[in-house]
């Protein structure tokens, strides 16, 4: 399953290499030739457009020249056929005319000019300009899709080069499979996990009806309850009840009890599941945490502080988004009204003000427990591993006052020793439930159905706690709230980790 991996890898490695490194600079260049086109196609637009506008203008004062000619020429007739009037006025309006007629000839030119010159400009325009850029535009295109097919078929002979190895790896996966002997795995399960202990004889019969001998022999209460003690029948009550309760200072070669010895110890342990429920529910346990050992105390309150945090991190990033949209709205008015901002202002500062004061209170407690707890040096340690011993020797002591002072067995007081159980030794043998702290923040990029065991279902745009690193096999593992936690794939998550997160650190 590696190599048939690897093999993936190295076809993704060479398209890398050549085909997107070689795609992205002709994208590039592409954009550059394209813009460049575009640039030389408006060009040609606006200069068009300059000679329509000189040809109005040279057509509208032509046409204006011609009418002031013909009411000069007008005038100049009237003029000249009314007797009353003077041979110097009649001599001025025709000067007059000649003046405007010859203005209206010079535009007339212009105008003749102008027009030949546009015409020229707009057949070539329309017949070379225009064809050329469009040629350029199209041949640009050809070679992009010239390229496209190029890479196509860099990517088919990249892929065939792997094929026969694929279809090596796909044989040795079915050879695999086919050599899995489930008799053979199911014994070598049985013989790593079994508990090798041998299965309890018979139980002898307990004649009541002789009366005690409280004789002082050989065989009296002292010698009989010592021997007792040094000397437990496999069977008895005795150690049927406190067993699961014992707990000694483990040797080298007890630190590695098979498992389901510890499992039955779990299982048969009433008291030690009682507590590691309430531990696990913790919706009845004091604010301050204070019903938990100093250690995790000073986790679960830096965990609250640590989410305390972020959510007035977040507040304070929407009052900033709020505060620019208010801005743009006092500059440009007509995108919308800057008063209707200032309610939900209002409302983020007083919700950042009640997240600081609670902040402000989980870190009192956190600075109270962090002063209080002592350094784990070597000796505290060693006076750790005397008080095991001690919680050992106390439950072995109520193993000894089972008995009543003539000699009898007492059930009651067999289930009350049974029951004061220290819950610190629960505490020492649990200590791996405790929640895995947070290293980073995440942020959904694909939606996820988590639809088998130990996964969780993301949304596109979920942000969410990353509580575990991926360990090179494609997945990590983050939590939603205290309840909420699994793996997803890698490549669905945008991951954001924490260098100096104080979590990280208590984790190590």
């Amino acid at each position: 399953m590696n190599d048939y991996a690897g093999q993936h890898e190295v076809v993704s490695e060479n398209m890398t290499s050549q085909i997107t490194a070689e795609l992205t600079r002709f994208v590039q260049e592409l954009k550059q030739e394209r813009k460049s086109h575009f640039h030389d196609g408006r060009k040609a637009q606006q200069n068009i457009e300059t000679f329509w506008k000189q040809l109005e203008a040279s057509k509208r004062r032509f046409e204006r020249d011609c009418k002031e000619a013909d009411r000069a020429q007008q005038y100049f007739e009237k003029m000249d056929a009314d007797i009353n009037v003077t041979k110097a006025d009649v001599e001025k309006a025709r000067q007059q005319a000649q003046t405007r007629h010859q203005m209206a000839e010079d535009s007339k030119g212009e105008y003749s000019s102008i027009l030949q010159k546009f015409n020229h400009e707009q057949r070539e325009h329309y017949h070379t300009h225009i064809p050329n850029i469009f040629q350029k535009i199209q041949e640009m295109e050809e070679r992009r899709i010239v390229r496209i097919g190029e890479c196509m078929k860099t990517y088919a002979e990249v892929d065939r080069q792997v094929i026969p190895i694929i279809g090596k790896c796909l044989d040795g996966i079915t050879k695999a499979a086919e050599s899995i002997d489930h008799k053979n795995d199911s014994q070598l399960v049985i013989e790593a996990f079994k508990s090798g202990f041998e299965p309890p004889g018979d139980i002898d019969f307990e004649d009541f009806t002789q009366p005690m001998k409280r004789t002082v022999s050989e065989s009296s209460l002292s010698n009989s309850r010592w021997d007792g003690k040094s000397e437990p029948k496999p069977g008895s009550k005795s150690k049927g009840k406190l067993w699961p309760f014992i707990k000694k200072n483990k040797s080298p070669k007890q630190q590695k009890e098979p498992l389901s010895h510890r499992f039955n110890e779990f299982m048969t342990s009433k008291p030690k599941i009682h507590c590691f429920r309430s531990l696990k529910r913790g919706g009845g346990g004091p604010e301050d945490f204070s019903n938990l050992p100093p250690e995790q105390r000073r986790k679960k309150l830096q965990q609250k502080v640590d989410e305390l945090n972020k959510d007035i991190q977040k507040e304070m990033d929407q009052r900033d988004a709020l505060t620019k949209m208010k801005d743009v709205y006092i500059k440009n008015p007509q995108m919308g009204d800057a008063a209707s901002v200032d309610h939900k202002l209002a409302e983020l500062g007083q919700n950042m003000e009640k997240l600081r004061l609670e902040a402000q209170k989980f870190e009192g407690w956190l600075a109270e427990v962090e002063g209080r707890l002592p350094v784990r040096t070597e000796q505290t340690r060693r006076q750790s591993g005397m008080y095991d011993t001690q919680n050992t020797s106390a439950v072995n002591n109520c193993a000894q006052d089972r008995e009543s002072p003539d000699g009898s067995y007492t059930e009651e007081q067999s289930q009350e020793s049974e029951m004061k159980v220290p819950v610190t030794e629960f505490d020492d043998e649990f200590d791996d439930e405790e929640p895995l702290p947070t290293i980073g923040t995440c942020k959904a990029l694909y939606t996820f159905e988590g639809q088998n065991e130990g996964t969780i279902s993301v949304t596109e745009g979920e942000m969410l706690y990353v509580i575990e690193e991926d360990k090179g096999d494609g997945w990590t593992r983050i939590r939603r709230n205290e309840d909420e936690e699994g793996y997803v794939p890698t490549s669905y998550v945008e991951v954001y980790l924490d260098k100096n997160a104080k979590g990280a650190m208590t984790y190590i």
